[in-house]
């Protein structure tokens, strides 16, 4: 009888640690994604030129992990973490170099200020 309560002694405390350790993986894990973020956006543009300047301007946003803009679909998606940065901070940047966003619409004088190629009001 001593012997069944050893054996289940033991697969308590080893039933204690395997749960112990899914519980650590299942935390680490969560803190890997917690504040990763990917939302689409659209930004007015025209070619080659426009996304590497668009792209730039995402980028340079604390926060921002990725930016990768479609200049045929004018879809920018967009990868950040949103504990240090949100979608409007990226919408302004973008408006500084020139592009309109849904929410934050280039100055007239950057705007103008674009190469010619670039000048997507019509």
């Amino acid at each position: 009888m001593k012997h069944l309560s050893k054996n289940n002694l033991k697969f308590k405390k080893m039933k204690t640690k395997v749960l112990s350790l899914a519980a650590l993986f299942m935390l680490g894990a969560f803190s890997v994604f917690a504040g990763s973020k990917t939302e689409k956006i659209e930004v007015k543009g025209n070619c080659g030129m426009c996304e590497k300047r668009i792209e730039k301007a995402a980028l340079g946003v604390d926060g921002v992990s990725k930016a990768d803009w479609n200049k045929e679909t004018k879809q920018m998606e967009l990868v950040f973490d949103d504990t240090k940065t949100d979608l409007d901070k990226v919408e302004v940047a973008i408006a500084k170099v020139g592009h309109d966003t849904p929410k934050h619409k280039a100055t007239d004088a950057v705007y103008k200020a674009l190469p010619e190629c670039c000048l997507y009001r019509k």
